[in-house]
């Protein structure tokens, strides 16, 4: 749950919106082939075995004012690595700040895996 505090008062976003919200924006870039779940992705929600792929391997925390992203996917064989994080992290930075009004500290893109 990420708390931010307005003139208004204060308003919760849960963890799960952020979850599908990066986890969907991820998907639709080029080269991800899906999240995954190997990495040290911590967040007890990420590890339901309910939960649809596309929220898998997002990890979101609040630092200050600012939120830390941490991403774990799965991306094509033969694809260039560095486009594919630059390419996320540009899409996922710009859709949270938009959608939500919070500001992105830094994004951690891990590739766990590439498959044929």
């Amino acid at each position: 749950m990420i708390q931010v505090e307005n003139a208004n008062g204060v308003i919760d976003i849960s963890g799960h919106f952020f979850t599908t919200l990066i986890g969907r924006t991820v998907s639709q870039c080029f080269g991800v082939v899906g999240m995954s779940t190997t990495g040290r992705v911590q967040d007890v929600q990420t590890h339901l075995p309910f939960m649809p792929q596309v929220e898998r391997g997002v990890r979101v925390r609040a630092i200050g004012k600012s939120l830390l992203i941490d991403l774990h996917i799965e991306v094509s064989y033969g694809a260039n690595l560095s486009a594919i994080a630059q390419n996320i992290s540009s899409k996922v930075k710009y859709t949270v700040e938009d959608v939500t009004g919070l500001r992105v500290a830094r994004i951690n893109v891990y590739v766990d895996g590439m498959i044929a």
